[in-house]
């Protein structure tokens, strides 16, 4: 079951490592023909969100490899799920269909790491 769980720990990593590098980095513009709810959002958001993703990615992975401070890990991963909660409210909201299923899938992902590494699965 570790192994699982790592492995469910690494594919949201990998996805909000992506996704967090795209948003902090790239300009506003440039990001709006791929990713349309940056246009509704100021560009001070949007690089938030790219840094909160960051840092879930770290948490993700960083506590776990040292074993230093290991409830950080299913710490992070509530975070992303509270993030992929928000993150779905708001595609609902704005009509955009087509992003709630990865929003779904994320959120699933993040909520059995967190039961894993708080639970029977800990480190």
């Amino acid at each position: 079951m570790n192994v699982l769980l790592w492995v469910l720990q690494g594919l949201p990593a990998a996805v909000f490592a992506m996704a967090g590098v795209m948003k902090t980095t790239q300009p506003i513009d440039r990001l709006a023909d791929t990713l349309t709810y940056t246009k509704d959002l100021t560009p001070r958001t949007v690089r938030l969100i790219g840094a909160v993703e960051l840092a879930a990615v770290l948490g993700l992975v960083l506590p776990a490899v040292t074993g230093l401070a290991v409830v950080l890990t299913p710490l992070a991963a509530l975070g992303l799920a509270v993030v992929m909660a928000l993150a779905g409210t708001f595609h609902v909201r704005h009509r955009e269909c087509s992003a709630i299923g990865m929003n779904a899938v994320l959120l699933a992902l993040a909520v059995v790491v967190a039961w894993g590494r708080f639970g029977p699965y800990s480190f």
